[in-house]
């Protein structure tokens, strides 16, 4: 196996570089088109409003790809110098590349721990790389077992008791600054899933009204009447955060939405003294971070979750033990198999070639011998020289399992090979 995780995420790196290397759709299909063809690699690439990651492999031990070299990719495909995302990159190799990506689908390695919302965004990701034919034998094996991973975890520990996600951790966060809500009005830009969780923890708040914009108006409509609110044209969205009192963004717009300069002529200039709190999630992000003013105005992203998550997550972090636990009998397992999926064919090849050495051994023998011996006699030299056979595979096919269990059979694979004049 040559497998690497690179990227990074909410604890490298800050929102702003964050947001500097986000993929869209045709930046996501011309950079998995390039890396296949490139560094002749099968290549998935994650990318949330937490994290940014490439994860690349190769069924076959090779030359792999490091850091540095992905420093440089999302420096040409994003324009940002690699010196500035190199320091900030963290990098998984082979079997710690594969646990690696079980925490995260599983929801361990995300700032709210246990969320699900990771795990649909992870089989995206697959989906995605798949479309394009970025993705070969390695990768379509990884992935599959990622979501199994996951879903054992979800039914197997309390990890996802309760409603814990980004979505419901924004929610908490509000509160804090709101004792009342039953005066306020809350907007909910964006639609996606992101938008759809908040707006579901938003009813239990019961606010004096929410509205809901999108580019598209039917998904606001649909999604505001899931919630009794009011869904508002997006070309209305001046208007609508005149209105506001809480704002939570979650749009997937490549470019913030609401400029510095738009939002204190258009919106700022026509709400007097009123406070206003905007929750931004989107990454990139989807308002100018110097709307914020401590004042008028507070404006937070999905970074400042990490303040809140400690006391809203206790309970979960007590099931961490369990899961961790799943996750590593997974990573066994799955590297076990691979191994012998691997093994397979150098096995079959070993047996063959000494099939083929064997028979050559004995037909001529019991052609010379022909007449001499009984049915019974021939079937006791067969058997005899099978049994030399089968005692001579052994020690290597015993050994090379036995690698194969420690992870590192290639290389006794490439020995037998060599050792037995075995054609690739």
């Amino acid at each position: 196996m040559n497998l690497r995780a690179i990227g990074c995420n909410v604890e490298s790196a800050t929102v702003e570089l964050r947001e500097k290397l986000a993929f869209d759709e045709p930046k996501l299909r011309l950079a998995l088109a390039e890396l296949t063809a490139r560094y002749d690699v099968e290549a998935a690439i994650l990318c949330t409003c937490n994290r940014v990651e490439l994860y690349l492999g190769r069924p076959e031990v090779g030359a792999p790809i490091h850091a540095p070299l992905v420093a440089e990719f999302l420096a040409e495909t994003h324009g940002v110098p690699a010196e500035l995302i190199h320091p900030h990159l963290y990098e998984h190799a082979d079997e710690d590349a594969v646990r690696h990506l079980f925490r995260v689908t599983s929801g361990l390695d995300s700032v709210v721990i246990g969320e699900g919302q990771i795990a649909g965004q992870v089989k995206e990701a697959y989906d995605a790389a798949q479309k394009y034919g970025a993705t070969g034998s390695l990768l379509n094996t990884l992935f599959p077992a990622a979501t199994r991973v996951s879903k054992r975890i979800r039914t197997e520990t309390g990890i996802a008791r309760g409603q814990v996600s980004v979505a419901s951790a924004a929610v908490v966060f509000v509160r804090e600054v709101f004792d009342n809500f039953t005066d306020k009005t809350v907007l909910v830009i964006g639609t996606g899933e992101m938008g759809q969780l908040t707006l579901t923890h938003l009813k239990e708040l019961n606010p004096a009204g929410i509205l809901v914009t999108n580019r598209s108006p039917e998904r606001a409509e649909a999604a505001a009447a899931e919630v009794g609110g009011q869904a508002v044209p997006w070309d209305q969205l001046d208007d609508a955060l005149v209105r506001a009192d809480i704002v939570l963004s979650t749009t997937g717009a490549p470019e913030p939405i609401m400029p510095r300069r738009r939002f204190k002529e258009k919106v700022l200039s026509k709400r007097g003294r009123r406070k206003l709190v905007i929750f931004d999630m989107a990454v990139p992000r989807d308002f100018d971070p110097s709307i914020h003013d401590g004042d008028r105005v507070s404006l937070f992203n999905v970074d400042d979750l990490n303040r809140i998550r400690d006391q809203q997550l206790a309970e979960r972090r007590k099931h961490l033990g369990p899961a961790e636990m799943i996750v590593e009998a997974e990573v066994r397992k799955f590297v076990l198999d691979w191994n012998r999926r691997k093994d397979g064919p150098v096995i079959g090849r070993l047996t063959a070639e000494l099939d083929r050495v064997r028979e050559g051994v004995v037909g001529p023998l019991l052609e010379k011998l022909d007449g001499r011996l009984t049915d019974a006699d021939r079937e006791w030299v067969e058997g005899a020289f099978r049994l030399f056979q089968n005692r001579l595979l052994h020690g290597p096919i015993a050994a090379l399992q036995e690698a194969s269990k420690e992870g590192h059979s290639a290389g006794m694979r490439d020995a037998l090979m060599k050792l037995f004049g075995l054609k690739g």
